[in-house]
């Protein structure tokens, strides 16, 4: 869904121009910006492909105009996410799996020094992967992302990064339900630790990993450590079950990405590690809230 806006027609134009040279002029120059746009678009780089719309931003009095705006300023599920920003489409709910299962497992297994800086710790891996699904995954992307993929998901058709209903602010932050101001008073921002990532844009699915999906999550709360809350991301199920992690910083020591078969982490030396419904470390199963409410 794009959230763009129209600009309205401009009347002085239109009645200013009334010689047939102004109008051949107009002709040539409209078809000149045509012919460099892809060019100029090409130079500018990836950010000029996403244009951030701050119509949604700015103003919280009217809502958003686009495919599904019934539910601008609704949350069904009283979760603090509103019903805009749901993925609600199977086809755009698989995609994002896809390209979030994807993402967080390639930075798993590329060289240390090609990770993207930002990746320091397991909410960061968390918030990379998320934030990169949404986008759109052009030329432009790949060539960032240097990410090798043989068979692209496609695209989410609903809304891209930066392009979103709330702009570059993809994260809850703040606690209660959604409202029409949240969209101006900082209720969403681009950053969030782990435990604002489980507790305000995540949901409990099940304390049985067996019912984790792919691109699910993980959560622990370790008590006693500097940093309690822990996470991991579900990328494979089945037989084959795998999680992708980053251990985070240790005693001063950088952290170091993992990617573990989910059977090794059941039978893993530290029972405080075990995603079992008997750990009382593991928090259970959780879900993005952009996944909620539909099949």
């Amino acid at each position: 869904m794009n959230t763009h806006e129209e600009r309205p027609h401009s009347t002085s134009i239109a009645t200013t121009i009334r010689s047939p040279l102004r109008i051949g002029l107009g002709f040539v120059t409209a078809l000149t910006v045509l012919w460099a746009l892809p060019w100029i678009s090409g130079r500018a780089g990836r950010r000029m492909l996403h244009p951030i719309p701050v119509s949604v931003v700015v103003d919280a009095g009217r809502a958003p105009s686009w495919p599904g705006a019934e539910h601008a300023w609704t949350d069904r599920f009283a979760d603090g996410t509103p019903d805009f920003l749901r993925l609600n489409d199977p086809g755009d709910q698989a995609a994002f799996r896809r390209w979030f299962t994807l993402i967080a497992e390639y930075q798993a297994v590329r060289p240390k020094p090609e990770l993207p800086k930002e990746i320091t710790d397991c909410a960061s891996l968390l918030r990379y992967s998320y934030r990169e699904s949404l986008e759109r995954h052009d030329e432009n992307w790949f060539l960032a992302s240097r990410m090798e993929v043989d068979a692209p998901p496609g695209e989410i058709r609903a809304w891209t990064y930066p392009r979103t209903p709330l702009g570059t602010a993809l994260f809850r932050v703040k606690p209660g339900t959604f409202v029409r101001d949240d969209v101006t008073n900082g209720a969403f921002a681009q950053f969030a630790d782990a435990r604002t990532l489980v507790e305000r844009n995540a949901y409990l699915v099940s304390r049985d990993v067996r019912r984790a999906l792919p691109g699910d999550l993980l959560f622990y709360r370790q008590f006693g450590q500097s940093s309690p809350w822990h996470s991991m991301i579900v990328t494979r199920t089945g037989p084959q079950a795998v999680v992708v992690y980053d251990t985070g910083e240790d005693r001063g020591k950088p952290g170091e990405l993992r990617r573990v078969a989910l059977a090794e982490l059941v039978d893993h030396p530290q029972p405080q590690w075990r995603p079992l419904p008997g750990n009382p470390n593991f928090l259970g199963v959780y879900r993005w809230n952009i996944l909620r409410g539909t099949p």
